[in-house]
């Protein structure tokens, strides 16, 4: 876990951000507290798309698998 650290942050919004920013604080959540929960958030979607593209890569390298699909989706194709 990393240790916590005070780091003071200078941010230029633009218009878009700015109006989030006022909707967060209008729930009741502080400015720090909003600022610090959207870049928790944004690094968790970041981390959640490295983690799928790593899935979809280890499918694609899989041989077995690729060959299944192509025969299920042969097969759907028969359906129409």
């Amino acid at each position: 876990m990393v240790k916590s650290q005070k780091v003071a942050v200078s941010v230029r919004l633009n218009g878009e951000s700015l109006r989030a920013l006022k909707i967060l604080e209008s729930s009741g959540m502080t400015r720090s507290a909003a600022i610090r929960t959207s870049l928790l958030e944004a690094a968790q979607k970041v981390r959640h798309h490295d983690r799928t593209r790593l899935a979809v890569s280890e499918l694609a390298a899989d041989k077995t698998d690729r060959k299944e699909m192509l025969e299920i989706a042969k097969f759907m194709g028969t359906l129409h």
